[in-house]
């Protein structure tokens, strides 16, 4: 697939001449052996951590160890050696990684790029596909983990991570990167920093490209990177720093399956850990009910102006353009979805057939139900929501832009304050479109309530990311499939810290507050005329909404105090008031405001204690955060129904949900000696859900899933749950060798325990138990599953050329030792369940019997849905500096 057109490749060409103009009669202006984050990145607006100062649990991980250790990983996967840190691939799709901290997802842990806040607008994801080029400019990342510094009102519920980039005012130097790893990976990107001019520019530049597959089979994937940073320092007082940067890529994706299904495709009863149901040939070529594609640049112009010796300004303005989406399926075939239909012998999907029968052939078994019965395409070449299949994309596309504004001011030598705003509008686009037809002429589409019966759709729309960044979301509004409605937030608030500090003693205490306007538009529904959220007896809806405001706030203080040199010793509590998420405020993908709307309640306190010597520094931390009126929406799911078929992509909104989450973390560092350093940290936490939720389950064209209650809806019993997707015990052990200048070799062993499945809505509904029949889940809570132990390794050496010139050579091997182990799981069916934990009669009886028949595999039920982890991968790195 072509991603980039003559246009991207113009403005690459540009920005690239620009860049060696402003080299001529450059001077190296900082001294890289500093360990000062603020002497070689942008910082701007970013609040940043200071070690024995800001009282908060932090980690910093140095631009080195990104370039020493990451390889093929995905970027946030270098915090695994971070306390209260579980990083995994997700399905093993390019950029599909998912991180949690403290027990905390995604949506919940704030990501900042120099401050600038990028989890979405709409429902706090951050997708890392978006991010691929990260890694290559990224400096430090700086993690901290609980409420933090950050003087914004974001989503810090579990933590905050800051990726600062590089400056464009680095030295003046080049750099050439080759990269090779398993499964045809292969990583190539240009470089260079011009370092600042006499007259006080100077810019710099990266160009890269990645391709070739993951480690799971059917995960091809492509993606650019590209970043261009270009400075202006005209004197002392002011400084000026335009950044534009983005990946765009596309990538087949992954989902789980059952562990019996894994088994099933191995050999020697072993699961085979590559295996992905997604994927088949189509003429030959790979192709994947779920491809994602994506490009999401950013530009900044960051703004320091240095008003007095006591007085500072920091500005930053923003904006970002994302366009793409994900691909899934419409329609079914005899009854039946794409993934229940008949597979190839190992499993895969048989696109050709599907291909035939579109068209009006006979498969012969693409049966109704169970039967033997496989009669052909009655309406060949035409394709409903009930008959043929098509791949259809969602689009997810937005414009983005915001601004941030900070002032700080030296009252005197121990106190200062600080004042500033926080405003930002976004407009997301997410209309359907179909991308593959798969032998049908056309799709008819019957959803939108201005053009019954129906319209027929004939255009297919590639997935793969435009490079224009601007380029129309949708450019014939004809041809839409599957969904039509976009979605509008309007953010705008004002924060504030007063800060005291001496040799001893510093301490601040923070507050923010913030509006946001969340507008929802409809352009399928007839305005004035629809009912939701029943046609007949539900209330009048309008295709725009109107903006629902809602006010949201947080305040926050802390203090640290150093005990002497070696000792000290802190503490911070906090307490945010949170806007629910878009999809709360209109929740079941309706114009209806969710009539029990109301902020989301978080108060988290801890303690520090920091030990700093010579050759030795460690932190010990302890934590305690409570959570509740949570409103999540979990995706990815697998969800039976009541008639025995499964969905798989499916999704489930829980509202009401109650967390608290407590734990110890340590973290240290010795150096040995000359040739030896040492890293370790410990995490063990005990994080709960307090009472119980109620969800509402749905497949991924927003139909409603009936559970096996016969509603969709669901009370579940979480009380006492412990919550799952990520390890509450972790630990990590690094020796880092150097036995002689240049060659360096590290060895990092990782643990994971107390490790639970994350919960399914219809386990854990409590509306199927009766006098004679409980639900496993209810009784037993949450799936635990098997801790698991793993190794990596890695060498570098540089070899050093006249006139600073330099050649670096890097290797690593991860899962050194092949270790097979679960990193996720989706359902939580027990393995001591007995004829009791299912339904009466013949239903239940054979439910029972699949169940003792699929067996276990390391303690649990084979009938599980889980992602396995990668087994044993390799990177290698060629890098030439100039």
């Amino acid at each position: 697939m072509k991603l980039i057109n003559k246009s991207m490749l113009t403005a690459i060409i540009t920005l690239s001449t620009a860049s060696v103009y402003y080299a001529q009669q450059t001077r190296d202006t900082v001294d890289t052996r500093s360990k000062d984050i603020e002497q070689v990145v942008i910082t701007g607006v970013a609040d940043l951590a200071k070690d024995r100062k800001t009282p908060v649990a932090v980690s910093n991980i140095k631009a080195a160890q990104i370039v020493e250790r990451l390889g093929n990983q995905e970027l946030p996967e270098i915090l695994n050696t971070t306390p209260s840190v579980y990083v995994t691939k997700g399905g093993g799709g390019f950029g599909d990684a998912v991180i949690r901290v403290r027990g905390f997802g995604n949506s919940n842990t704030a990501v900042m790029i120099n401050g600038m806040p990028v989890n979405d607008m709409e429902n706090g994801a951050v997708y890392w596909s978006n991010w691929a080029g990260l890694s290559d400019v990224t400096s430090d990342i700086q993690v901290q983990r609980g409420l933090g510094s950050s003087k914004l009102a974001i989503a810090s519920v579990g933590g905050t991570m800051n990726y600062i980039t590089k400056a464009s005012d680095k030295k003046k130097e080049g750099i050439v990167t080759l990269g090779i790893a398993n499964d045809g990976y292969l990583k190539t990107s240009f470089a260079y920093n011009t370092g600042k001019s006499k007259t006080g520019w100077s810019s710099s530049f990266l160009l890269g490209r990645t391709a070739g597959a993951m480690y799971a089979n059917g995960t091809n994937f492509e993606s650019y990177n590209y970043y261009f940073a270009l400075g202006y320092q005209p004197n002392e007082k002011h400084d000026l720093q335009f950044t534009f940067t983005g990946a765009p890529q596309w990538h087949n994706q992954n989902f789980t399956n059952t562990i019996q299904t894994y088994i099933k495709y191995g050999k020697d009863g072993e699961p085979n850990r590559k295996y992905n149901s997604n994927w088949g040939n189509l003429n030959g070529e790979e192709f994947s009910t779920n491809t994602n594609y994506y490009s999401k640049p950013i530009a900044s112009i960051n703004w320091d102006w240095k008003i007095s010796e006591r007085s500072k300004l920091s500005t930053v303005g923003y904006g970002s353009w994302g366009r793409g989406g994900g691909t899934g399926f419409l329609g079914s075939i005899n009854g039946k979805t794409v993934f229940n239909l008949a597979k190839t012998a190992d499993g895969q999907m048989r696109w050709d057939d599907i291909v035939r029968w579109n068209q009006g052939q006979v498969v012969s078994d693409f049966t109704v139900g169970n039967t033997t019965n496989a009669p052909a395409n009655a309406t060949p070449g035409i394709a409903t929501r009930s008959n043929g299949l098509v791949r259809r994309a969602h689009v997810n596309s937005h414009d983005w832009y915001g601004i941030l504004s900070n002032f700080q001011h030296k009252v005197n030598e121990n106190w200062n304050f600080q004042v500033g705003i926080d405003a930002r509008y976004y407009y997301g686009y997410h209309p359907g479109v179909v991308s593959d037809f798969l032998g049908n002429k056309e799709y008819r589409e019957n959803l939108n309530l201005n053009s019954q019966p129906f319209y027929t759709v004939t255009q297919a729309y590639n997935a793969v990311p435009s490079a224009n960044p601007f380029v129309k979301a949708i450019k014939d509004d004809s041809q839409i499939a599957s969904r039509n409605y976009d979605g509008e937030v309007l953010w705008y608030g004002g924060f504030g810290q007063i800060e005291y500090s001496n040799d001893k003693i510093s301490a601040f205490a923070q507050g923010s507050v913030s509006n946001q306007g969340f507008q929802r538009i409809d352009n399928w529904i007839v305005d004035g005329v629809t009912k939701q959220p029943s046609a007949t007896t539900g209330q009048v809806v309008n295709r725009k909404t109107g903006f629902k405001d809602i006010l949201g706030y947080n305040v926050k203080g802390g203090l640290n105090y150093n005990v002497n040199d070696q000792h000290n010793v802190f503490g911070n509590i906090g307490y945010y008031s949170r806007q629910p998420f878009f999809t709360a405020v209109y929740p079941n993908n309706q114009q209806v405001v969710n009539p029990n709307l109301t902020n989301e309640k978080i108060f988290s306190a801890e303690l520090g204690y920091g030990f700093r010597s010579s050759n030795f520094r460690a932190n010990v931390n302890l934590y305690r955060t409570s959570w509740a009126d949570r409103f999540q929406r979990r995706t990815g799911l697998t969800i039976p129904d009541g008639n025995g078929g499964t969905f798989q992509n499916a999704y489930a909104e829980v509202n009401g949900i109650t967390e608290v989450h407590s734990g110890v973390e340590f973290e240290g560092f010795y150096k040995v000696g000359q040739y030896l350093e040492l890293e370790g940290m410990f995490s063990m936490g005990n994080w709960e859900y307090k009472g119980d939720a109620s969800s509402t389950s749905y497949d991924e064209n927003n139909n409603p899933i009936n559970l096996s209650a016969g509603s969709n809806v669901a009370t579940l019993a979480l009380d006492g749950v412990k919550v799952g997707d990520a390890a509450q015990m972790t630990a990590s052990f690094t020796a880092i060798l150097k036995p002689v200048q240049g060659l360096r070799f590290y060895a990092n062993w990782r643990y994971a325990n107390d490790l639970y499945a994350g919960f399914n809505v219809n386990d854990f509904d409590n509306s199927r138990n009766t006098a004679t029949f409980r639900a496993p889940a209810t009784e037993f809570g949450a799936l635990e599953l098997p801790d698991f132990h793993l190794f990596d390794i890695g060498a570098s050496y540089v070899f050093k050329l006249k006139s600073g010139q330099s050649f670096t050579i890097g290797a690593n091997v991860y899962n050194l030792f092949d270790t097979t182990y679960i990193s996720e799981a989706t359902t939580n069916i027990h393995a001591n369940q007995t004829r009791e934990n299912f339904a009466a009669g013949t239903s239940g009886t054979t439910a029972y019997n699949n169940y003792i028949a699929a067996g276990q595999w390391n303690g649990i039920s084979q009938q599980n849905q889980v992602y396995f982890g990668y087994g044993r991968t390799w990177s290698t790195t060629l890098t030439f500096k100039f």
